[in-house]
């Protein structure tokens, strides 16, 4: 078996790869942290979950994962993970939202310019159905069918519904526009059912992943916190705490997935002041009252001997930031710093950051 097929031959890892998402865990460090600093039936949680990898990892390793994610995007994809409908009725949702398109034709034709640049309009005419009749929010099935169109949304020609684009930022329309203009590129013109079929038949073909009855949470962890203490953490403390918060000033998390924001329902625009929690990774003061609240609630689930480890950037402001933060909240744990320099360009390159970062670095507090 080759190296490829390797990296696929279990459900467990064909669906640990749902979702394109910037700043994501790798699966692989994710599995070797849980493995060294937990045992079957511990709980691990994850207040800034992004497409839950860690959550996910744990629930296939025999732990209890908790999480908590802002963005509709990520957690889609991390419900997608733990908790995959039936094969059956993903098909069975796929086709009437096949029928169903033609309904919308008229809509698809007045969507604005960007659209008609990206998706040919039998495209356009089937999304708009998936982005009506979808309730990706409480039904398994939907979230399902919903994470995998998200996958596929945008990418390269031929390998996604869209003009080429890339996979895991979505460009400003006026960009974009320009930019199929400038080469001559129009959208591909795709059946969206039989290429979406294709794709669910090979996430499938090993079967549904196992897990254990893990969770992850839509909101802001700041206030989801609190209530896990009085509900799913009432009797039970965390064993591990294993997350990454956002990096200061890097990208906009909303901003930068707002054609799949689009198709969860969202502006047809982007727009990166969506709601009242997005500017505190550009602010500052907001940025540190963030992550020092984050950390505070996200201690006190923390059993006495529980171990926090912490992923973040190595520029100053970040680094600093998050080490001082940490030093308050857990003062009786022994710090270790772990280097994690760059083997190869990260996503950041990607959205134009530039700096004189070596890599991250990873925090871990262990009981003195």
């Amino acid at each position: 078996m080759t190296a490829t097929g390797l990296r696929f031959d279990t459900a467990e890892k064909r669906w640990a790869g749902i979702g394109p998402y910037y700043a994501m865990f790798p699966t692989r460090f994710a599995d070797e942290v849980i493995r060294q600093y937990t045992e079957p039936g511990d709980l691990v949680l994850d207040p800034f979950a992004g497409r839950s990898t860690a959550v996910y990892s744990a629930a296939t390793q025999g732990r209890v994962g908790v999480g908590i994610e802002l963005n509709p995007v990520g957690w889609v994809y991390g419900k997608a993970k733990l908790s995959p409908g039936p094969q059956r009725t993903v098909e069975q949702r796929l086709a009437k939202l096949a029928t169903a398109a033609s309904g919308y034709a008229s809509t698809a034709t007045e969507m604005p310019e960007f659209f008609h640049y990206c998706f040919s309009r039998d495209v356009r005419r089937f999304l708009l159905a998936a982005r009506s009749m979808l309730d990706w929010r409480r039904r398994a099935t939907d979230w399902t069918l919903m994470a995998l169109l998200l996958v596929y949304l945008h990418g390269k020609r031929h390998d996604s519904l869209s003009n080429q684009m890339r996979q895991t930022k979505a460009m400003s329309p006026e960009y974009a526009i320009r930019w199929w203009r400038d080469r001559g590129l129009t959208p591909p013109e795709v059946n969206p059912v039989e290429f979406m079929q294709k794709r669910i038949k090979w996430r499938y073909s090993k079967g549904r992943p196992k897990t254990t009855k893990s969770r992850v949470y839509l909101g802001e962890c700041t206030e989801l916190l609190t209530r896990l203490r009085g509900g799913v953490l009432k009797e039970r403390s965390v064993r591990l705490l294993l997350t990454s918060p956002p990096y200061f000033g890097v990208t906009n998390y909303h901003y930068d997935q707002w054609i799949r924001l689009w198709l969860l329902g969202f502006s047809p625009e982007p727009n990166s002041r969506m709601g009242r929690h997005r500017e505190r990774f550009q602010d500052p003061s907001r940025y540190v009252s963030l992550l020092n609240t984050a950390f505070r609630k996200a201690a006190s689930l923390l059993a006495d001997d529980g171990i926090a480890y912490v992923r973040t950037d190595t520029r100053e402001f970040t680094y600093c930031i998050t080490l001082e933060i940490l030093g308050d909240v857990f003062p009786g744990k022994r710090l270790t710093v772990l280097d994690r320099p760059l083997s190869r360009s990260t996503q950041t390159h990607l959205f134009g950051v530039v700096s004189n970062s070596k890599g991250e670095v990873d925090l871990v507090l262990e009981p003195a």
